[in-house]
């Protein structure tokens, strides 16, 4: 039996989400909240599930799985007191760095190798996020939507478009040139722009990036009603450019098989993000946005079918 632990973070969602449908054993999602403690150091916290409410413990009973996935430090104190219930039988299987307060409990902690974490036998590096992003979810998601895009023309070029983060501020004027380059890209191609903004983009940029846009195009706001066409316009894309502020969103544009180009400013770039795109460009998965669209492939890239596999070895499955 899988025990998926998600908590209240999308992104800590999606990457244990993804890993837990690529083990393909079946699993039982366990939703957790937090209290007011659940913000304590996981040195505080040790094993437990002292940080949770009294409705996610009351979902915490035997009989105890046999594996739990979990991403994100504050599901940490959870699955080291899951195992310590289940006898030591449960394997733990975390993803992002917990932090160093009871590592040698889990049994394998995937990271990403632009976060630097030292090597300890039961971590697993891993390039970029694992996610939810499969070939046939997007073969299903082209299907979909496919007829709802008219007769734009190809080659089709998704921009997927992040923004500000903690520390670097996605500006108006990074907008407009973001813009003003895509649609370069594409006039230059004779083809059509699919443009995504999200809640980071903020109102001002998207409108700065969008004024940018004349070629022919299907565009979809942050707040925009209706279905969101995320996975259609990267399932019916030729080519994606993406803002390289989302280590989540460049790793779900790689699993696209046409060619990948990130837009990362130096101001917008934190130096692990930077360590991140390097990784993407030497291994062939994406490369700098540049003054026009070539033709090249990639492998598909989601570190949830590595995880998911070594799990399976470790538990002979």
């Amino acid at each position: 039996m899988v025990w998926a632990l998600v908590d209240d973070r999308p992104g800590n969602a999606s990457q244990c989400l993804g890993v837990a449908e690529a083990l393909g054993l079946g699993f039982q999602v366990k939703d957790l909240t937090y209290r007011a403690a659940g913000a304590l150091p996981n040195a505080a916290l040790g094993a437990s599930f002292v940080g949770l409410t009294a409705a996610s413990r009351e979902g915490l009973t035997p009989p105890w799985p046999d594996v739990v996935v979990a991403a994100g430090r504050r599901t940490g104190p959870v699955a080291r007191q899951i195992k310590r219930l289940s006898g030591g039988a449960a394997l733990l299987a975390q993803i992002m760095f917990p932090g160093r307060p009871g590592i040698a409990e889990y049994d394998l902690v995937s990271v990403p190798h632009h976060d630097r974490v030292a090597a300890r036998p039961n971590v697993m590096r891993i390039t970029g996020a694992p996610h939810r992003v499969t070939e046939q979810a997007l073969r299903e998601a082209a299907a979909e939507w496919q007829g709802r895009l008219g007769g734009l023309p190809r080659p089709r070029i998704a921009l997927m478009v992040g923004g500000s983060t903690r520390r670097r501020r996605f500006t108006e004027a990074m907008a407009r040139q973001l813009g003003g380059a895509a649609n370069a890209l594409a006039a230059t191609a004779g083809g059509a722009l699919l443009v995504s903004t999200s809640r980071r983009s903020g109102p001002a940029a998207a409108a700065a990036l969008v004024a940018e846009i004349t070629v022919p195009s299907h565009i979809y706001r942050w707040g925009d009603g209706g279905d969101n066409p995320y996975a259609g316009y990267l399932g019916t894309a030729d080519a994606v450019i993406v803002t390289g502020d989302s280590v989540s969103m460049c790793s779900e544009a790689c699993t696209t098989p046409g060619p990948v180009y990130i837009y990362a400013p130096e101001a917008l770039t934190a130096p692990k993000h930077g360590r991140f795109h390097q990784g993407l460009f030497e291994g062939g998965y994406a490369r700098p946005l540049a003054g026009r669209l070539e033709e090249w492939r990639h492998e598909s890239l989601n570190a949830a079918h590595d995880i998911a596999r070594e799990i399976r070895r470790r538990i002979g499955a």
